[in-house]
């Protein structure tokens, strides 16, 4: 019966075409191009397959199914999610009650978010040393040439942070989610800046302290084990790197007035973000997905207009530029996937077995597809206070919409 009712949806394919084999059985789905192929290992895989994307993984993960191209399966599944995102949109108002009553047991509470970093940040320095790139950066590199590797546009990335908030040996600094301490070092070795970074994983930040030492800045970077929501001070700039997604859709307004009240009246922050359609953030925000409950625990995207109408309701800041960086996320995600899978005997020889490493695959293609399709974005916006006065330059304009000519502004 479970085999049936996914060949119903299955039959559904309007773009593109999909290959079933199941032992001898070969089953033929949509036409045309993009084509992709998934090999059926057990009969086991149809009923985990209604569970959604968690059942997805769960049966990718115990090898019941598999595919020669997971990032094409994903992204012709991504081409054809438009009636399903109609179906799910049709049934959002009579499910709201249970998702009310879902976020209120929910609730991302101090103690629940340091459980949450600590599920997917703590797994271990020696897997995230193995995928990314020397300057530990967790997020979206930015590629200004074809054949620039990964390190070069991790950095490029940092610098045009830096550049963005014109940063300069007189700022004060404070940067939320440490990460291993990447921006932080870069921020304070490359513009003399002082920053203030805090995370709340104590992991990370015994390895961003020893990274600041090693790099001769500790005098100049202070690493705090704080939850945003209890910092104290004013800073001149603010900058938050892919934090934003583990904060907890009920609490999107409280980071951005939080980030308002930390910054002087002149001051301005970056913010670099993944972000959801604007048209699936209400379905999506309370869902339990194969993203928020196997790899990133309590884990929402924002949409741009959730992130615009609580910075316009909880703060004084505007928004003063948009870029978008979603093709760079493709390319980020293929080295990271590369790497991991290259590293995958040594990864097995220190503890990580088979599943981990299935699950973790399709989590690194899975998004590289959802970037691929615009399932999901990534932006950086630079929002200002209202006595925020960028250096006036050649062309009277700020220095970061001089960055990037396409920038939104």
């Amino acid at each position: 019966m479970s085999r049936r009712v996914v060949g119903a949806l299955l039959a559904r394919i309007r773009v593109g075409s999909l290959v079933v084999v199941e032992g001898r059985r070969r089953s033929f789905y949509g036409a045309g191009a993009p084509t992709a192929t998934v090999n059926i290992r057990s009969p086991r895989v149809w009923p985990m397959l209604l569970h959604g994307s968690r059942g997805l993984a769960e049966s990718y993960a115990q090898g019941l199914w598999d595919s020669p191209d997971l990032v094409a399966l994903i992204r012709l599944a991504a081409r054809n999610a438009v009636g399903l995102d109609r179906l799910r949109a049709g049934l959002a108002p009579v499910l709201a009650p249970l998702r009310s009553a879902r976020a209120v047991l929910a609730r991302n509470t101090r103690r629940r978010s340091r459980r949450d970093i600590a599920a997917h940040y703590d797994l271990g320095n020696e897997l995230f040393s193995r995928m990314l790139d020397p300057t530990m950066s967790y997020s979206c590199a930015i590629f200004d040439a074809p054949a620039m590797g990964l390190s070069d546009a991790q950095r490029t990335k940092l610098e045009r942070i830096c550049e963005k908030l014109e940063l300069g040996p007189q700022d004060r600094l404070l940067e939320i989610g440490t990460g291993w301490g990447g921006f932080a070092i870069h921020a304070a070795t490359t513009h003399g800046c002082h920053v203030t970074t805090t995370t709340i994983s104590a992991e990370q930040r015994q390895y961003a302290l020893a990274e600041a030492e090693r790099a001769g800045v500790g005098d100049r970077v202070e690493i705090l084990l704080e939850d945003y929501r209890d910092l104290r001070g004013s800073y001149d700039k603010l900058v938050s790197i892919e934090m934003i997604e583990a904060v907890g859709w009920q609490h999107f307004g409280t980071f951005f007035a939080k980030c308002s009240s930390l910054l002087e009246p002149d001051g301005a922050m970056l913010l670099q973000a993944i972000t959801i359609d604007d048209r699936a953030y209400e379905v999506e925000k309370a869902s339990r997905s194969f993203m928020n409950t196997h790899i990133f625990p309590g884990g929402c995207l924002p949409s741009l207009e959730v992130i615009q109408r609580n910075v316009a309701r909880r703060t004084d800041m505007q928004t003063i530029h948009l870029e978008d960086l979603t093709p760079h996320y493709v390319t980020t995600l293929r080295h990271w996937r590369e790497r991991f899978l290259a590293s995958t005997p040594e990864l097995e020889r220190i503890g990580y077995d088979e599943r981990f490493r299935r699950l973790w695959t399709l989590y690194l293609a899975y998004c590289e597809a959802g970037f691929a399709e615009r399932r999901i974005c990534d932006v950086q916006m630079l929002l200002a206070k209202p006595l925020y006065r960028p250096a006036v330059r050649g062309a009277n304009q700020p220095r970061g919409e001089r960055l990037n000519t396409r920038a939104v502004v």
